[in-house]
């Protein structure tokens, strides 16, 4: 089947919103080549459980795409249509399974040298896409928070090498209650801003108390959902014939509640809980890679205008079929590893978070827990500088957002 041949019919299996999403924008779809059509269906189909910015998205680029002419949708999909399938694609159940449909084309495009190509014109429309459609400035500035080396009592290697250039060196930080005033920070600004999903706390480990206006993903938290996945994957990796493509796919098919997450729990919460634990590479085994991936796709896909993530201690590295067999009881923890894993880690958060609109205005504070050390970056706070001043982790949060 081709894209001009869709009917409304065909979007029965979607979820709710999904369904009439698709079927308000059929005549638009239907317009589409085939090459292109299933990557946007993907992003549909999981419309009902995506976050508010995610829909946002998905709404704008269906509008922006119905809204153009014939002649500019040939402008915007020419090359997609000159992109060389077999006809065998048109067989494939692409409405119902996009992702399937879009893995097996990423195969096929590569076996037939087609890949650079493609990625060529995908990147050609994103860019295309961001100019027609900007997005929109956050309400409020955003703000990023990292609490490294948690459980190491010294350290002495130079830490926040890669931040200081752009932020404020502090030496004499008061560590005293710290995680606890980083939390009633990050629950005020909920407080005063209101956004669903806009305010996030990311434990690596044991979390704290908090504010029930944060969204809360927390590794120690998740552990029976994590146990229960890797019996899963150790279940399948037994079966004859399993590799690395089969699993991958096993794994993009399982659903919340098939590793034992609460039905009537946050539905849109727990399947990004179930992404991060399926999609990404390690974050079933390392607390450092859990709560690195964890912000890493918070700050992608929500946009929070607040998040705060506290790096745990990770276990030492063993062979991988001990740690898929999660059979180690009480495992080594690698405190100085932990902590290297977690100093780069807050490099690359305020990396991602430099990627979202109103990059300008937003604030950076990174602290190595109950240690005087810590690094902010704002608006007004210098840059490649150290202070000596003595402050409380409040007192350099209100600096950095100025």
């Amino acid at each position: 089947m081709l894209p001009h041949d869709l009917q409304a019919e065909q979007f029965n299996g979607y979820p709710t919103e999904a369904r009439k999403l698709a079927v308000l924008y059929i005549g638009t779809l239907k317009q589409l080549p085939l090459a292109f059509l299933p990557s946007l269906l993907r992003e549909v189909i999981d419309y009902d459980v995506k976050f508010p910015a995610e829909r946002v998205a998905i709404e704008k680029e269906l509008a922006k795409l119905s809204s153009l002419s014939p002649v500019e949708m040939r402008e915007w999909f020419q090359a997609f249509s000159e992109i060389s399938l077999s006809s065998k694609f048109e067989q494939l159940n692409w409405v119902g399974h996009p992702a399937q449909f879009t893995e097996q084309l990423s195969e096929y495009l590569w076996s037939t040298h087609q890949l650079d190509a493609f990625r060529k014109v995908a990147t050609e429309y994103g860019e295309r896409l961001r100019s027609a459609v900007p997005p929109e400035p956050p309400v409020t500035s955003r703000l990023g928070i990292a609490v490294i080396g948690q459980g190491l009592s010294s350290y002495d290697a130079p830490l926040f090498r890669n931040l200081r250039e752009h932020g404020t060196y502090f030496a004499r930080v008061k560590p005293d209650n710290g995680v606890e005033l980083l939390l009633k920070a990050v629950a005020a600004r909920a407080q005063a801003h209101p956004v669903p999903y806009g305010h996030w706390y990311i434990e690596g480990g044991q979390e704290f108390d908090y504010s029930a206006l944060l969204t809360c993903v927390s590794y120690q938290a998740l552990e029976p959902v994590r146990t229960a996945l890797l019996r899963n994957m150790q279940a399948e990796i037994k079966r004859p014939g399993m590799g690395p493509e089969q699993l991958r796919t096993h794994l993009a098919q399982l659903s919340p509640s098939d590793i034992g997450m609460n039905k009537s729990g946050d539905a849109v919460l727990h399947h990004f809980e179930l992404k991060l634990l399926t999609e990404a590479s390690g974050t079933q085994i390392f607390s450092t890679t859990f709560a690195q991936w964890a912000a890493r796709e918070a700050l992608r896909r929500a946009q929070p205008l607040t998040l705060l993530v506290r790096f745990g201690p990770r276990q030492r590295q063993r062979p991988m079929n001990e740690l898929l067999s999660n059979n180690a009881g009480n495992p080594d923890l690698d405190l100085i590893g932990s902590l290297i894993d977690a100093d780069m880690g807050a490099y690359y958060n305020w990396i991602n978070q430099q990627r979202l609109p109103g990059s300008e205005r937003s604030s950076f504070l990174v602290w190595f827990e109950g240690h005087g050390q810590a690094l902010a970056i704002g608006p007004t706070l210098a840059r490649a500088t150290t202070s000596n001043s003595i402050a409380d982790l409040g007192e350099l949060l209100s600096w950095a957002i100025g």
